[in-house]
């Protein structure tokens, strides 16, 4: 019988920021292939609900209240998960996030950038990814085995306008993605891996409004990003789905340091 490369049936996956529009996705998608899925975000109401959702559903979740800027927080949610399920297999790195104040409006420019507001950003995206991966890597290395995929961006490809902060948050994760890769593998040996995804433009609740007008009309900036994408289209946050499960299983079991775009054709397309 030819083994299913693609069976991930009995994987325990984290997935922080997993209330948001991408992290549910995959939690819920992960979770109806037979991963145990542990959801980590710091808006419990909606982790609990989404946790029953995929229960009612057949799945297997639980909700652990995080914040990924604080590392005792984590190896309280490390010790909780490690108890409930008695291992972790994978770490998905989706929290993250912008903020007005780091991005530069047409009528502005670099000097009226907000440096707090950067600051943020930069922690909230870089930082939140390097902490739980410190963290929740521990627990893989004591088993011996371990893969972790991050979110890095369109942005850390290629630098687009406006959003300064962002940018050079999730360059820095590409770059940290690569390092890891390197790190566990040549420390730990080869059962680690380290992958990012790199989105290219899906609409989300954080993007709406710089991408859509009030009527639902999409904006200048929105007609730009369509007219340098080959498929005049914007992505929907189930076209990750197959990229994650990729990753996450043992078909991809040779790739590590990846930065896999999912973007339309736009890193690919000049004029």
């Amino acid at each position: 019988m030819v083994q299913n490369l693609f069976d991930i049936k009995g994987k325990v996956i984290l997935i922080t920021g997993g209330c948001g529009v991408l992290g549910s996705d995959m939690a819920t998608y992960l979770a109806g292939q037979g991963a145990k899925i542990a959801i980590l975000d710091r808006d419990a109401p909606k982790g609990v609900e989404l946790a029953a959702k995929i229960k009612k559903n057949g799945g297997d979740a639980f909700f652990f209240e995080t914040d990924v800027l604080n590392k005792d927080v984590l190896e309280k949610n490390k010790t909780d998960i490690v108890a409930a399920y008695g291992k972790i297999d994978a770490l998905i790195n989706a929290a993250g996030g912008n903020m007005a104040g780091a991005t530069i409006a047409p009528d502005k420019t670099v000097f009226d950038l907000d440096i707090d507001a950067f600051k943020k950003v930069v922690d909230l995206n870089l930082f939140g990814t390097v902490l739980p991966t410190m963290v929740f890597a521990k627990a893989m290395v004591d088993a011996k085995t371990g893969n972790i995929i991050n979110i890095a961006s369109e942005s850390a490809l290629r630098p687009l306008t406006r959003v300064a902060g962002y940018g050079a948050a999730k360059a820095a994760v590409a770059n940290f993605t690569k390092y890891m890769a390197g790190e566990l593998a040549l420390k730990f040996g080869s059962g680690f891996r380290v992958n990012a995804l790199a989105p290219g433009f899906f609409i989300t609740e954080q993007n709406r409004t710089l991408l859509t007008n009030p009527d639902g009309s999409y904006t200048d900036r929105a007609k730009t990003i369509l007219a340098h994408t080959p498929f005049n289209r914007f992505g929907d946050a189930d076209e990750l789905l197959g990229s994650v499960h990729y990753l996450i299983s043992d078909a991809s079991k040779f790739v590590t340091g990846t930065i896999l775009v999912i973007d339309g054709g736009f890193d690919a397309f000049s004029i």
